[in-house]
């Protein structure tokens, strides 16, 4: 692969590509175009090859893509490392689905630990692990050698916990929460899920979906 600095949009595309090969594959389908890709990507054929050429691309000149290298080669990009460790801060509903979540997908990504700041589930287990103290943050996640920090609490909740973050050295959040663990390191790697938002401008598209807008 270039040691080029691969765009943001595209590395955000190559989990949909994964997930639409994998069925591609299972399903027996051994060669695809860039133009049946494209459809299924709801983009453009000259999209996927720009896309694809950010790792050196996948495909022969009017050959079209193995499947099984596709699916092979994005993998790789994926799961480079099958080792990363995670703690999950926040184990109310949000907090146990995601949880869930983590454990049972093939991510890639090691649960490790669980921490609150609610006494009342302080010292409680969940999937074979007790709940830990906050306290307990830091310490832990240095110990641990924690890469990824997953964030179902409030806002206010998760600001007050930011500070603790820095001192860990972790760079990889996975925020459930409204605040931006951007602003506090530029060096901070953060992906923020914030489902209120996704659900709040899909009842926006429903409700005008007859005005000509999307």
């Amino acid at each position: 692969m270039p040691n080029v600095k691969v765009p943001l949009p595209v590395i955000r595309r190559l989990p949909r590509y994964y997930r639409y090969i994998s069925e591609l594959k299972n399903n027996g389908t051994t060669r695809i175009s860039s133009s049946q890709l494209a459809a299924i990507m709801g983009s453009t054929p000259s999209q996927v090859r720009q896309d694809f050429n950010c790792f050196g691309g996948f495909g022969q000149q009017g050959v079209g893509y193995s499947v099984q290298l596709l699916y092979e080669e994005i993998q790789k990009l994926l799961f480079a490392r099958q080792d990363l460790r995670a703690v999950l801060v926040g184990t109310g509903n949000l907090g146990i689905s995601m949880a869930n979540f983590v454990m049972k997908e093939n991510t890639g990504v090691q649960l490790v630990g669980l921490f609150d700041n609610d006494s009342a589930v302080i010292g409680n287990h969940l999937f074979n692990m007790k709940i830990k103290s906050m306290e307990e943050f830091s310490d832990f996640c240095r110990r641990e050698h924690v890469d990824i920090i997953i964030i179902c609490t409030p806002k206010e909740a998760a600001q007050e916990i930011a500070p603790m973050i820095l001192r860990t050295g972790i760079k990889g959040i996975w925020n459930f929460s409204h605040y931006d663990f951007a602003n506090l390191d530029d060096s901070l790697i953060v992906e923020n899920v914030h489902l209120r938002d996704n659900l709040m401008a899909l009842s926006y598209r429903i409700t005008h979906s007859g005005s000509g807008e999307q």
